[in-house]
């Protein structure tokens, strides 16, 4: 089925027999995913956990989530029982800030995903407590990653630099700025970069992503034209994905995912770093 990168409660309670319910929640404060979805999630969701399922281990320079290998993911998909075909409705209680990182790793290889809109707050039944659905498991067999969706190191310099090209810092202002050094060893951005703090493709009213239109113009008041390169990170390759599913909902068809993103990057002290909000 053609399926958009975001989806609402009716869409999904319309086709619930044919798809699979995946919460993915996290939280960079090191809650736990897991008790939260025990305490309370959607009827029949399967809990995906972000360190171990959609994440491997690395070097400093590769970021606190560096991607997994096709055949890590592969195993992580076969281990909860979601095949190759099933279609995978992804969730969390953020607005999309965890769970876009799965629908974006699976949309990149044709895998048909979408992000559930405004997330466990906008599900319209009573949530169900307990371990959650477990899913026979199946074999999944690997798919490469597509080479043109990534940008390294190198790459995201030199886009920084180009002026035919958008770099987008997908973290809160504090933190893109140097204002707010908890969560990395350095504080700041990567230079060139604009502050594209992915809740701001919520209304705040409902935490549902803004309408195509309103995000278009996001986007473009950030410099992205009909044919410009979009580059995005964050801090460890996860929320960045909001933002890369926003630019696909707003027509914008040239981007890629910096992995590593600012906890990679300022693992390199050689690296420069910029601060400040502009």
């Amino acid at each position: 089925m053609e399926l958009p990168p975001i989806v609402d409660a009716g869409w999904v309670l319309a086709h619930r027999d044919e798809v699979v319910v995946a919460d993915v929640r996290w939280y960079l404060d090191g809650r736990s995913g897991r008790h939260a979805f025990t305490a309370a999630h959607v009827p029949g969701a399967t809990f995906v956990d972000l360190e171990h399922d959609l994440s491997t281990l690395g070097d400093p320079t590769d970021g606190r989530h560096p991607l997994p290998s096709p055949e890590e993911l592969a195993a992580a998909l076969g281990r909860l029982g979601i095949g190759e075909d099933d279609v995978v409705i992804a969730y969390d209680d953020s607005g999309g800030g965890t769970a876009g990182r799965l629908v974006w790793m699976l949309r990149t290889i044709d895998h048909p995903a979408a992000l559930l809109d405004g997330g466990l707050r906008a599900w319209p039944e009573l949530p169900e407590s307990g371990d959650g659905l477990s899913r026979p498991p199946t074999t999944v067999r690997p798919r490469p990653w597509p080479v043109d969706r990534f940008a390294s190191h190198d790459e995201i310099a030199t886009a920084a630099a180009d002026p035919d090209a958008v770099v987008l810092d997908a973290r809160s202002a504090p933190r893109f700025a140097g204002e707010d050094g908890s969560v990395d060893r350095r504080a700041g951005h990567n230079p060139g970069a604009g502050n594209a703090p992915w809740a701001g493709n919520l209304d705040p009213g409902t935490g549902r992503f803004r309408p195509a239109p309103a995000l278009r113009q996001r986007f473009a008041e950030l410099g992205v034209g009909e044919d410009t390169e979009v580059i995005c990170y964050c801090g460890s390759g996860v929320s960045a994905c909001a933002d890369l599913l926003a630019l696909e909902r707003a027509g914008f068809g040239r981007t890629r995912l910096y992995v590593p993103s600012w906890s990679g990057w300022s693992a390199d002290p050689a690296r420069p770093a910029a601060q400040g909000r502009e």
